[in-house]
C-alpha cells in the first residue's frame, strides 16, 4: 500500500546494503542531503538471512567499507552474521539516515525530479542512487513449476540449514559457489547430488601459506587491472559474470563428502528433473543455485537493455541524468559488488552527483 506523504532529498539512496552505506559514507562527507532506503527490518539483513555456514570469499583486511576497516583479524574470513553486525554497526558509526521496512513501489520522473512511491510515502529527489544489491530475485528456469508438487523446492537464498530438507535425497541445481557450499553442508545428512557444469577453483585454500602470500598481488589484480578500463578487463567481465570458481568448498571437499556430481539440469521428465545426459534423479527436494536475474521492476524509465541490465558507464545512466547504480557485478571491476570493493564505484558516483549539482548551480547563477 502507497502512503500519501511526500518528502524530497537532494539524493535517495535504494538500498541499505554495502552498497548503499558507502554511497551514503560519501554523501555525509560531502554534506549532501539523502536519505537511504532500504527494505529490511535491519541494517544486515542481507547477509544475516543467508546459510548458516556462509563467510566471506575474501579476508577481513580486503572487506571493509570506506573510513572503517572490518574489525577483525587480516587474514580471517568473516562469517555472514559477523558481516551482518559490521554493516549495522558500521550505520550507527557513521550515523547514516537509513529508513528500514521501507519498500520502493514505483520510480519515475515528473517534472524534472525523480518520484519514488514507497510504503512509507512519496519521495522526491534530483538524484538516485540505485544500490539494492548485486542480486536480484533466483533465476530459476521456467520448467521448475513442471516438477511434481511432492518435490519440496528452494531458492538458495531461502536455505538456511539442512533442517530444511526433510528425508529423502536432495538435488542442488547450480555447481557455482553457492551451490558447492549448500551441496556440502547437506551432505551431512543424507544424499545429496549437486548438478551443473564444472566451474574450475582457485589454485589455494583460504588461510593458507598459499593464501597469504598470492592474496595481495590477487586482489591487486581483479580491483585494479580486471576493470572496464581495458580490453582485457572487458573480456573478463564477460566470463565472470557467467560464474567464479569455487573458492571455499573445493572439488576434493564435495567427493570427501560424498557429493554426487551429475550434469546439468535442462528440463522435467514425469514430475522428475531431467539430466542433460537423459538420466532423471527422484529427490525429495531441488534447491535452486542458478544465478540471479536483475530485480528493476519497479523502475520506469527507459534505462535497461533488453536483458533488464542497466544501461551504464560506470553506473551512470547517460539517458536519465542523475540516475546512478552501485553494487553490480562488475561495474566498474570484478571488485565492484564486493564489500571491499564497493567503495570506490560509491566514490565516484558521488563525484559525480556533486559535480552535476555544482553545473546546475551554474547554470542557475
Amino acid at each position: 500500500m502507497i502512503s500519501s506523504d511526500r518528502e524530497q532529498f537532494e539524493t535517495v539512496i535504494v538500498g541499505g546494503g554495502q552498497a548503499g552505506l558507502a554511497t551514503g559514507y560519501h554523501l555525509a562527507k560531502g554534506g549532501r542531503s539523502f536519505v537511504i532506503l532500504d527494505a529490511n527490518p535491519r541494517v544486515g539483513d542481507s547477509w544475516r538471512n543467508r546459510w548458516d555456514s556462509l563467510s566471506l570469499l575474501t579476508p577481513a583486511r580486503y572487506s571493509g567499507l570506506p573510513g572503517w576497516p572490518f574489525p577483525a583479524a587480516g587474514g580471517s574470513y568473516p562469517g555472514k552474521d559477523d558481516v551482518a553486525d559490521y554493516l549495522e554497526a558500521y550505520a550507527r558509526r557513521f550515523e547514516l539516515p537509513i529508513r528500514s521496512s521501507v519498500r520502493v513501489e514505483l520510480m519515475s520522473r515528473e517534472l524534472g525530479r525523480y518520484v519514488l512511491e514507497t510504503s512509507a510515502g512519496r519521495f522526491e529527489s534530483d538524484s538516485v542512487v540505485v544500490a539494492s544489491g548485486a542480486y536480484g530475485r533466483v533465476d530459476v528456469p521456467s520448467f521448475a513449476s513442471d516438477l511434481s508438487p511432492d518435490i519440496r523446492q528452494l531458492e538458495s537464498t531461502q536455505y538456511r540449514d539442512p533442517s530444511q530438507v526433510g528425508k529423502g535425497g536432495v538435488l542442488v541445481v547450480g555447481a557455482g559457489n553457492s551451490g558447492a557450499e549448500i551441496a556440502h553442508d547437506l551432505a551431512r545428512v543424507g544424499e545429496t547430488w549437486l548438478a551443473g557444469d564444472e566451474t574450475g577453483q582457485l589454485p589455494f585454500r583460504h588461510g593458507g601459506v598459499v593464501d597469504r602470500l598470492l592474496t595481495p598481488p590477487f586482489w591487486f589484480f581483479i580491483n585494479h587491472v580486471l576493470t572496464t578500463r581495458n580490453p582485457f578487463g572487458r573480456k573478463a567481465r564477460m566470463t565472470a559474470i557467467k560464474g567464479h570458481p569455487l573458492e571455499q568448498v573445493r572439488a576434493n571437499d564435495l567427493a570427501e563428502a560424498r557429493v554426487q556430481r551429475v550434469p546439468r539440469v535442462e528440463g522435467v521428465r514425469d514430475g522428475l528433473p531431467l539430466l542433460a545426459d537423459g538420466r532423471t534423479i527422484d529427490v525429495a527436494t531441488v534447491i535452486w543455485c542458478t544465478g540471479f536475474r536483475p530485480d528493476f521492476d519497479w523502475i520506469d524509465l527507459p534505462a535497461f537493455d533488453d536483458h533488464g541490465e542497466p544501461l551504464h558507464e560506470r553506473g551512470v545512466v547517460d539517458g536519465e541524468p542523475g540516475l546512478y547504480f552501485v553494487g553490480r557485478p562488475f561495474l566498474f571491476a570484478l571488485t565492484s559488488s564486493l564489500i571491499g570493493g564497493v567503495g570506490r564505484d560509491a566514490r565516484y558516483i558521488v563525484e559525480q552527483i556533486l559535480r552535476r549539482e555544482t553545473a546546475k548551480q551554474g547554470e542557475l547563477a
